[in-house]
């Protein structure tokens, strides 16, 4: 079953609502490094390519760029997650100041790095190789005792909440209870951590990751509404948004189930379109949208931030332009 769709001035009077509705996110921190260069041969040292450095540039990633598509969609944003005592912690607390967010709620441990990707990339935005600084395992002790305390201040402002999952540290049990029955909690999961989010609001996998939690394959809408009901019941939630790329979203959930077709779009790059899903679905959410119209908006808006490079945001102006 389609799901019905939002009308142009429904849609324009949500988006509208976006403003400054204060939103917490949660998560794994990333700085996003791209050295981009030109390639014209092969090395003679080994069969892999020469790229001629032209290029650097930053950009924030993963709950970093949750953050910074809610800001840049209107949304106040305020941020708990983990940097190290290094350079890019720091660069990765000014680009996160200098986007109007919040990150008094950082935490820094000094035991391990900042995660950061570093991609290497043509100047036709082909990668070429990605290298990972990054120290995955779970927080414990005083770091985690760190995190929760920030978590529990700032809680009480937000109108909802995100929890954005890169399996590198930050989402704990402990972390997730703190945020329960405190304001509507949306996750982009990673199933290793499928325990951790019961009680949530609204939880995001997409196909892959509803295949491996259910154990169900997924090609058709019969078989993403069992897959959905399949998930709630994992992962203990109120509610499931299946995002399956060209073939849009499968939205589960105790009174509403159905499908939204993919907006048709040139597509450049999937990178951190999840993260502006939950972000459109937060604030649509906090400004007084159902859970399908909420997913609707999310799915406008990631048919937009598709067609861009790298971790990328949506306007206001540029979701409201898709009705």
């Amino acid at each position: 079953m389609q799901l019905p769709g939002v009308s142009a001035a429904r849609a324009h009077e949500l988006v509208d609502r976006f403003a400054d509705v204060p939103i917490l996110v949660v998560g794994d921190l990333m700085l996003d490094r791209f050295i981009v260069g030109a390639v014209t041969r092969i090395s003679p040292e080994a069969p892999v390519p020469i790229v001629r450095f032209k290029s650097e540039h930053r950009r924030l990633g993963g709950a970093a760029n949750v953050a910074n598509n809610v800001a840049v969609l209107g949304g106040r944003a305020s941020l708990v997650g983990l940097i190290g005592a290094d350079e890019p912690g720091e660069r990765l607390r000014e680009q996160l100041s200098a986007a109007d967010i919040d990150v008094a709620g950082l935490v820094t441990d000094p035991a391990r790095p900042t995660t950061e990707k570093v991609r290497v990339v043509t100047e036709r935005n082909q990668q070429v190789a990605r290298i990972d600084y990054e120290h995955d395992a779970d927080c414990s002790g005083e770091v985690e005792r760190s995190l929760v305390r920030r978590v529990a201040r700032a809680r009480g402002n937000a109108r909802a909440i995100l929890v954005s999952d890169y399996l590198k540290g930050v989402v704990t049990r402990s972390v997730i209870e703190t945020l329960l029955h405190s304001a509507p909690i949306i996750v982009d999961p990673k199933i290793p951590h499928l325990a951790c989010y019961a009680g949530a609001t609204l939880v995001t996998p997409n196909h892959q990751e509803a295949e491996t939690a259910t154990h169900m394959r997924i090609r058709t809408d019969r078989e993403a509404g069992e897959a959905g009901r399949a998930f709630r019941a994992a992962a203990k939630c109120d509610a499931a948004l299946i995002t399956r790329g060209e073939h849009g979203m499968w939205l589960s959930g105790a009174t509403v189930e159905g499908t939204i077709p993919a907006i048709a779009r040139e597509v450049a790059d999937v990178t951190g379109a999840g993260d502006t899903v939950v972000a459109t679905l937060a604030l649509a959410l906090a400004a007084g949208a159902t859970l399908a119209e909420a997913a609707v908006l999310a799915n406008h808006a990631a048919g937009i931030v598709v067609g861009k490079f790298g971790p990328a945001t949506v306007t206001r102006d540029e979701l409201k332009a898709t009705f």
